[in-house]
């Protein structure tokens, strides 16, 4: 069965976001770029929730275009345009989507249905509505967090309103020259 991993940059204090969802605070560089472009580079589902999912359609189609594309904007467009999309929306309707499924409903069979064929990982990139939602029903796998060099104080936190303890076992760490640390876990179950 495939594994749902939350890709996610968090502040130190544990937030994914400011207060009106402000994302300038988060640190990326080439070397952080190249460094997820080889591990999503594999994948074949992203997960997304409605917002950040039309953020992304909003950039990525058109993206390998833009005479000042870079390298990773080429790379990451070419793997946005053809890997399969999976956004958790209550009010966006699947009018003939190429490539993309919309979940409304049924959360946890819907879910449990799209991690049942053979495949790479599912990857949740941001969304943090969405990730509050899986965690709640204990169908996160794993969590592959950038933590950035911040204490925002305030604004979105990733874990909220936890029914139960989460164990978790760490697979690596890596620290990037501008200062962020990449943490990965996986769900002890």
């Amino acid at each position: 069965m495939r594994k749902i991993i939350s890709f996610m940059h968090i502040s130190l204090d544990g937030f994914v976001a400011g207060p009106n969802g402000e994302m300038d605070w988060i640190k990326v560089n080439e070397e952080i770029f190249e460094h997820v472009g080889k591990r999503i580079s594999k994948g074949d589902t992203a997960l997304y929730g409605r917002v950040t999912y039309q953020m992304m359609e909003s950039y990525w189609p058109t993206a390998a275009d833009k005479p000042a594309a870079t390298r990773h904007d080429i790379e990451h467009a070419k793997w946005y345009s053809k890997v399969r999309k999976v956004v958790l929306s209550k009010t966006m309707k699947d009018a003939g989507l190429a490539n993309i499924k919309i979940i409304s409903n049924n959360l946890a069979e819907s879910i449990n249905e799209i991690k049942q064929p053979a495949g790479e990982d599912i990857l949740l990139f941001g969304s943090p509505a969405a990730t509050h939602s899986l965690i709640q029903l204990n169908l996160i796998d794993g969590y592959w967090l950038f933590v950035n060099p911040v204490i925002l104080g305030r604004g979105i936190p990733l874990f909220t309103n936890i029914k139960d303890k989460i164990k978790l076992s760490l697979l690596t760490t890596r620290q990037f020259t501008c200062g962020v640390t990449e943490l990965n876990y996986s769900v002890d179950r």
